[in-house]
């Protein structure tokens, strides 16, 4: 509905025009009245006005010069002049300045009816266009973004795989398709990255990859479109056609993507072609596409096409793992990856590497390695839990490339601190120290062990073989070394010297250290009184008498 405003500065005219029209009956909700330019600009500023009745000739201030203010102000307002003179020029001037028409008084009512009907029916038009308008901007914007999730939800089946359930998303999303489409599908996938990226980096480097592929594999914006399918994959849709169907110029295209992956985005990708199919069938071809991605372990750059003929699952002997771990105990670690690094290259160049056969490689080298260890008294599992070795193990299967990095990470990491232990300060050495900075800890053999890397019984018997004692009787005797510097020199209580070193229970250190010592913590604090009577003696030789010294500065309060 609109709102009408009629300007005449005769009150009998504006209420024969405000009466002489059913207006509710063509469109018009309100009709409002005014006598003079003024007034007329102050209900502009009060309320919106669709069409404006005004004549030409009034005392203070003609209609056209209120024209002229509304097509400033308001240019959306539909102006009809009213006058008693047929004056030529004001009709040109009324032209001139957008007037809708130019009516002769007295006016027909008919008439006057028909030409408002006539500036409604314009706005009407108007409003349409601008609202279709509006709508083609966000359409042209946003089709791109609607027509990615049509077919994100198509490979993903949450459109079911059906030609009439296809049809009615698409009708439904207005997105242009037809079931008689055919669509050549090749998925691109990032395999590796030449160096790590940030975020941010990362996802203009996705953008560029993006633009190449549309410039390189489409060629035009009207020969398939292009779908983000995942983290480091997308989906290039080609429409059918000669170069779509020729499988010598779809290869050259990803090859020369590739090329320019390489050169200038410092990745490796991979495509994979497909078969041509309907809409319909898209999703299963997808899936088969995700297949041949995962299944290909021997290229991180390659051009392959789905139907393509693998290798034998496995070759007809693997190699001797044992002849590698004498290798590795002898610590020849560039023999144990040269010829590892020899057998993957071979199992490449017969397209013979399979995940099952790379899977099986990988499970048989760690279990060499991890013999190793095991001879050399060295926890695997300790040694290797850094983040970087799960990382590495967790990438291994996924390329002939991912395995060698890992096995070479793994071998040198692994013999690295096999040498380690043969020219750094001994294990029994290191458990030492660190058995010194746990002092007032729970700490057992195993987290000694733990922390050299050792396992506990292997740790054991050199540590015995060194000290001549057992790991629990060395840490006992330091233990109590510290509660006798503490009983000493310090006034805590003997359950606080007791919690210091280690103990919860008073009544167990106690007994511990009356068996040991041969006297209760309270007879050898007071016997102390004796020792500082001997004047005449060092504090070092005062303590080689009864316990060597101890730095007691961490333990007290």
């Amino acid at each position: 509905m609109r709102q009408l405003l009629i300007v005449d500065d005769e009150p009998i005219a504006v209420d024969g025009l405000k009466s002489g029209v059913d207006w509710p009956s063509i469109g018009i909700s309100r009709v409002m009245t005014a006598y003079s330019v003024d007034q007329a600009k102050e209900i502009f500023g009060q309320e919106p006005v669709d069409i404006l009745l005004c004549d030409i000739e009034m005392p203070r201030g003609t209609g056209l010069q209120l024209l002229e203010w509304v097509r400033s102000h308001h240019p959306r307002t539909e102006t009809v002049f009213l006058t008693c003179h047929a004056n030529f020029q004001y009709a040109k001037q009324a032209i001139q300045l957008g007037s809708l028409d130019y009516l002769l008084k007295p006016i027909p009512y008919e008439e006057l009816k028909a030409v408002v009907e006539k500036a409604i029916r314009k706005m009407d038009k108007e409003q349409h266009l601008s609202e279709f308008s509006q709508f083609g901007k966000y359409w042209l914007q946003h089709q791109p973004l609607v027509v990615e999730r049509f077919w994100g939800d198509v490979l993903n089946q949450a459109i079911p795989a059906q030609a009439q359930a296809i049809n009615t998303a698409a009708h439904e999303r207005n997105i242009p398709y037809s079931e008689s489409l055919v669509f050549l599908p090749i998925l691109l996938r990032i395999r590796r990255w030449y160096k790590e990226y940030s975020l941010r980096d990362k996802k203009t480097m996705e953008y560029a990859l993006r633009k190449a592929a549309q410039e390189v594999l489409m060629q035009r914006q009207d020969s398939g479109l292009l779908i983000t399918t995942g983290e480091d994959s997308m989906l290039v849709l080609l429409n059918g056609g000669k170069e779509a169907s020729d499988s010598s110029i779809m290869k050259a295209l990803c090859e020369s993507y590739i090329a320019a992956c390489r050169q200038y985005f410092e990745c490796d990708v991979s495509c994979y072609i497909g078969d041509s199919v309907r809409g319909y069938e898209m999703a299963a071809m997808y899936q088969r596409l995700q297949r041949l991605d995962i299944d290909n372990v021997a290229s991180d750059h390659c051009v392959a096409f789905l139907g393509e003929q693998s290798g034998p699952e496995y070759p007809q002997t693997l190699p001797d793992m044992g002849l590698w771990g004498i290798m590795m105990k002898e610590s020849a670690r560039d023999k144990v990856i040269g010829e590892a690094e020899r057998f993957i290259k071979k199992q490449v160049e017969e397209a013979s590497l399979t995940p099952s056969l790379l899977a099986v490689f990988i499970q048989d080298f760690q279990q060499m390695v991890h013999y190793v260890l095991q001879i050399k008294g060295i926890q695997a599992h300790l040694l290797l839990s850094d983040t970087k070795s799960v990382e590495l193990y967790a990438r291994s299967g996924r390329s002939a490339k991912d395995v060698l990095i890992w096995l070479r990470y793994i071998v040198n990491k692994s013999l690295d601190y096999i040498e380690s232990l043969e020219h750094s300060p001994s294990v029994v050495e290191q458990a030492k120290a660190y058995i010194q900075q746990h002092l007032a800890d729970v700490i057992s053999r195993e987290d000694i062990a733990g922390h050299v890397y050792l396992n506990p019984d292997y740790l054991t018997r050199i540590f015995k073989r060194e000290t001549g004692m057992s790991i629990s009787d060395y840490l006992l005797q330091q233990r109590l070394h510290i509660a006798a510097e503490l009983l000493v020199n310090t006034d805590l209580s003997v359950s606080a010297v007791a919690t210091r070193i280690g103990y919860a229970n008073f009544s167990h250190f106690s007994r511990i250290f009356k068996k040991y010592m041969g006297i209760n913590p309270l007879e050898y604090r007071h016997s102390s009184e004796s020792r500082e009577s001997d004047s005449g003696k060092s504090d070092e030789q005062r303590r080689e008498e009864h316990l060597p010294f101890y730095n007691i500065d961490s333990f007290t309060e």
